[in-house]
């Protein structure tokens, strides 16, 4: 009869896949550090926010919004920042939300408008969106940008968040704001935009 083995993960043996270049060991070992102590799994978080592989970095960014640290924070940024895959810039602004959205706001609104990515900008938008804490004006501002983008679905986004303003409705200037910017999107050349327009505006 065997002795029950530790059920803790061997961190080596997860450092080498994580490190090896091979998406097909990295990626699992990855997600293996969800049962990791956050001291112990941001250090391997890191290394695979280094690997070459997309795929890699982006779930490092994810991994890097639940276990949290000054230093995973950093990396985030820089991966905002200067990553050369949207996936991986997506996935970051993500994370930094998840972080703080008060201290994540100038960081992915400066991407937003920087990034012409619309997986990036998308991403920033749905991150947004869902914090119920953020102060309706940040929302006002990252609307006017989105809704001024060429690609339809960005507009979209926009247009949901201008409906969300109409909705809670917290600041009657905004709200005026926000109606008079969907009735305009209802002129819109994406049916898409028209049909989130129109919905914002029954809400």
């Amino acid at each position: 009869m065997s002795i029950m083995s530790n059920p803790d993960p061997d961190l080596n043996r997860l450092k080498e896949a994580i490190g090896s270049g091979d998406p097909s060991r990295s990626m699992p070992a990855l997600a293996g550090l969800r049962q990791v102590p956050a001291e112990l799994a941001i250090p391997l978080l890191l290394l695979g926010l280094e690997q070459g592989e997309f795929m890699v970095r982006s779930l490092s960014c994810a991994g890097l919004g639940v276990k949290q640290s000054e230093q995973g924070w950093q990396a985030l940024v820089g991966a905002l920042q200067s990553d050369d895959d949207a996936n991986v810039r997506a996935e970051a602004a993500n994370s930094l939300v998840s972080h703080s959205v008060e201290r994540a706001w100038p960081l992915v609104r400066d991407a937003f408008a920087a990034d012409g990515q619309w997986l990036v900008r998308c991403s920033i938008l749905a991150a947004l969106a869902e914090q119920s804490e953020i102060e309706a004006a940040w929302l006002m501002e990252l609307a006017g940008m989105a809704i001024a983008d060429g690609d339809g679905t960005v507009r979209v986004g926009g247009a949901e968040i201008l409906g969300r303003l109409v909705a809670d409705g917290v600041d009657p200037a905004l709200t005026d704001q926000a109606r008079a910017a969907l009735q305009q999107l209802q002129g819109d050349s994406d049916h898409r935009v028209v049909a989130a327009a129109l919905n914002g505006l029954q809400a």
